[in-house]
């Protein structure tokens, strides 16, 4: 089972990865990030995408859904954000925050690709 490090330089294989984060939403902090760009903080979209999932699990919870959310796809016109909480017990709080450059990535292969390292990841 790869570490943290090695789930997210895996995740930036990724065709279009313009960098990933592994961030607890509770508190907003990313515990890991790779990639990124001079003008794409990876740790402001991390902390700016905890209220995204926070927004999602209150809205759920009012309507009485008692699902889990499998990946939340914020599409830019030029980038996608994939956001996946981890489901397993130890990652309970946790997501994997991704951002593609919608040109270059195929959103089906980088959803089925963050799947398989969130199922990998050992926290």
């Amino acid at each position: 089972m790869p570490d943290m490090d090695v789930a997210l330089k895996d995740a930036m294989t990724i065709d279009g990865a313009i960098g990933v984060a592994l961030v607890d939403h509770t508190s907003g902090m990313a515990l890991g990030v790779a990639g990124g760009t001079r003008d794409f903080d990876l740790t402001v979209a991390a902390a700016g995408n905890t209220d995204v999932v926070r927004a999602k699990l209150r809205a759920m919870d009012l309507l009485g859904l008692d699902e889990q959310i499998d990946d939340i796809l914020i599409t830019l016109e030029t980038m996608y954000h994939l956001i996946r909480p981890l489901k397993a017990r130890s990652g309970h709080g946790l997501f994997l925050y991704l951002s593609l450059d919608r040109s270059r990535a195929n959103l089906a292969m980088a959803r089925h690709q963050l799947r398989r390292i969130e199922s990998a990841l050992d926290i």
